[in-house]
């Protein structure tokens, strides 16, 4: 039976959480329900338990999830009151537990309160919510169990203390319909059945001894106005029981009717957009939905199936790192088991954390097993080569375990190789694949006297254009069932290092091969080239004379005006193996007196040397000098925007029975100036 009621908002005590807090974001993550029975006093007379479905088709998160105030002990009537709001879109339930994420406000008089959250001062929280529909059961010999299957949280408020027992705030709020839905419920002896909606007449002139006024019945959580029960007039029953009784049929009201007709329907298309664009589906899915009227319960299988589906595709992690802060526990424990996994590859490289104790003895395929019960996968029963297969291509947290491991061995591969190239070059970011156009400017014009009642003349800038583009490389890489089954960890710890390795070196090969190559520039000559006055007439040793001969080359570069010195300043000296330590004595310091022909200059000194072996293969000889890059260009080297170094992208294997790693770079380098470099072929 079905009945409808009014009834006013309610309230719950929920709960903080202070380690979650993020100081610099100002966010906190609230528990704002856990589904727990509460006690509530009846409207009828009786006590009954209510209990809060946290299924997610019974929970309206629309509103928490619009940006929800938080507020000061649920007041409703300044503005003063709300001290923050929930971050929209992070309304979800997971676990049986309703969550979602608080940002305070930055106004002064919010500070105290934000200061008492981060120390944990301040812990209670409770929730204002609405009730649309009750199930109603009752157990033999127990209270009536009144369960919300169709409810709305609507704001959040800092309390002092959880359970909230002032009842004002409910009292001045509007009332609204709920539904009552009993399971098998007679209607009592001598009681007439209840209508679609009771009411509660301020005054009725046909009935005026009937009438009485309403009193507010408090309750543990909420208050309701319950009509006082008028004492029968005994004529008048004798008078109704020689009558016959005649069954009373309303009149509908037709644009009541419409009213709340069009209100569900565009509760439905709201709730349609909002859930498609959450959850990152393609808007003509969410319109086709609309289109076909289909119900908004239908619509929330509909989605999930369609998430499910685009789990199944590739899924993408970046080598950015995530901050801290607000992680559930999921996240929490995939990363423990990471780094387990990591400490295990290198106890000196990755320090074990306490949370990863508990996985720090367990195989490869314990550790899978581990991730798919975690995931609800009953696992009982499974062989070696069942656990391995579904850990691979499940929703479990395994894959993006071995990602996040795979990743992080070649990052720090990645950064660990010597790239030598980096001191005197400069690092660019290109935001497509397109070829990009670096203008060599010239110098300003030389300034020119103005004379009395002169005019100023106007001046040109001089200028040459290189231009070059970022070109991909890649690799992908399988984790297969075969490496779980036989524990084999080195297959996505030591692989995905020498990866790095491998990407490292290629970035040094690209850069160090403009060097021995010599490509030609804009203007058709080689970039080291004796029209460029960069490159020696005559191979000498490396020496105090030389270098100081090379070093008056560079201070006589003139700008592209053909007349500004440029008086360019050498800042390294660049050597092959062969001669870094003859490169080394040369600008080391001088402990003992010396001739004077043998002292090697304070400018000489302070070059910095750069020893690298790729330029052994062109000249064991050949030493070189540049400048700082900080005073004009010479070699620029580029990555993708957003794709600096090395890229990770995992997807289910389909060529292999397993995860596919697939590691690309994107990168380009090419010479800008020769005025910044220069070139001695040796003897």
């Amino acid at each position: 039976m079905n009945t409808m009621i009014e009834l006013p908002a309610m309230r719950r005590s929920a709960e903080l959480a202070p380690n979650s807090v993020d100081p610099e974001a100002r966010t906190v993550e609230v528990i704002w329900s856990a589904g727990a029975r509460v006690r509530r006093a009846s409207f009828f007379g009786e006590p009954y338990d209510e209990e809060l479905s946290l299924d997610p088709a019974h929970v309206r998160l629309d509103r928490l999830n619009a940006g929800a105030p938080f507020l000061k002990v649920h007041e409703v009537d300044t503005l003063d009151a709300v001290i923050g709001s929930v971050v929209p879109g992070s309304a979800r339930i997971e676990n049986g537990r309703g969550i979602a994420q608080v940002r305070i406000s930055e106004r002064a008089d919010v500070e105290p309160i934000w200061r008492d959250i981060q120390a944990g001062h301040i812990r209670a929280v409770s929730i204002g919510y609405q009730v649309h529909r009750f199930d109603i059961s009752k157990p033999d010999g127990g209270r009536e169990l009144w369960r919300a299957v169709d409810w709305t949280p609507f704001e959040v408020s800092a309390v002092p203390v959880g359970a909230d027992p002032a009842a004002g705030f409910r009292a001045k709020g509007e009332h609204h319909d709920c539904v009552l839905h009993r399971r098998d419920a007679p209607t009592p002896q001598g009681a007439s059945p209840m209508t679609d909606k009771t009411q509660t007449p301020a005054s009725d002139a046909a009935t005026p001894a009937t009438t009485q006024p309403t009193e507010p019945v408090e309750t543990e959580d909420a208050t309701m106005t319950e009509p006082k029960a008028a004492a029968p007039d005994p004529k008048v029953a004798a008078s109704e029981r020689s009558q016959p009784k005649t069954q009373a049929t309303p009149t509908p009201d037709t644009e009541a009717v419409a009213t709340r007709a069009r209100e569900a329907e565009r509760d439905r298309v709201s709730t349609i957009y909002d859930l498609a664009g959450r959850l990152n589906l393609e808007r003509g899915f969410a319109e086709d939905l609309v289109k076909r009227g289909v119900s908004v319960d239908e619509c929330r299988r509909l989605i999930l199936d369609q998430v499910a589906a685009k789990s199944d595709e590739t899924r993408t992690f970046p080598h950015v790192s995530v901050p801290l802060g607000g992680r559930d526990e999921r996240i929490t424990r995939r990363d423990a088991v990471a780094n387990a996994l990591l400490h295990r590859y290198s106890p000196t490289l990755f320090q074990l954390e306490d949370a990863a104790r508990q996985y720090r003895g367990m195989t490869l395929l314990e550790l899978a097993r581990e991730s798919l019960g975690n995931a609800g996968v009953n696992t009982r029963g499974l062989s070696r080569d069942e656990v391995a297969t579904r850990a691979l291509h499940s929703t479990s947290d395994f894959p993006e375990i071995l990602s996040a491991v795979t990743n992080k061995t070649l990052r720090q591969a990645y950064e660990a190789y010597p790239r030598t190239f980096m001191l005197f070059c400069r690092q660019v970011l290109a935001t497509d694949f397109k070829a990009m156009h670096r203008v060599q400017l010239g110098e300003a014009p030389q300034l020119l006297e103005v004379g009395e009642s002169g005019e100023f003349k106007r001046g040109t800038l001089g200028e040459s254009k290189e231009s070059y583009k970022v070109k991909t490389y890649g690799r992908v890489v399988a984790i297969t069932r075969q490496t779980l089954i036989n524990d084999d960890l080195d297959a996505f710890t030591r692989i995905p290092a020498m990866y790095g390795n491998s990407i490292a070196q290629l970035e040094s090969d690209v850069v160090w091969g403009i060097i021995t190559a010599n490509p030609s520039m804009a203007d058709g000559n080689a970039l080291f080239h004796t029209t460029h006055k960069n490159l020696a007439g005559t191979g000498a040793a490396l020496d105090v004379s030389s270098v100081g001969a090379a070093r008056a080359a560079m201070a006589k570069q003139i700008g592209l005006d053909k007349k500004t010195v440029l008086n360019v300043r050498p800042a390294f000296l660049i050597v092959p193996a062969s001669l870094e330590l003859k490169a080394e004595q040369l600008v080391a310091q001088n402990l003992v007196p010396a001739a004077t022909s043998s002292v090697v200059p304070q400018s000489i000194r302070t070059l910095a040397p750069i020893s690298e072996p790729r330029l052994d293969a062109a000249s064991e000889t050949a030493w070189y000098l540049a400048a700082s890059p900080n005073q004009i260009d010479t070699i620029e080297y580029a990555y993708l925007e957003g794709q600096q170094g090395a890229y990770i992208e995992t997807r289910n294997g389909f060529d292999v029975d397993g995860v596919e790693i697939k590691c690309r770079l994107d990168f380009g380098a090419k010479a800008i100036d020769w005025r910044g470099l220069y070139k001695n072929p040796g003897a």
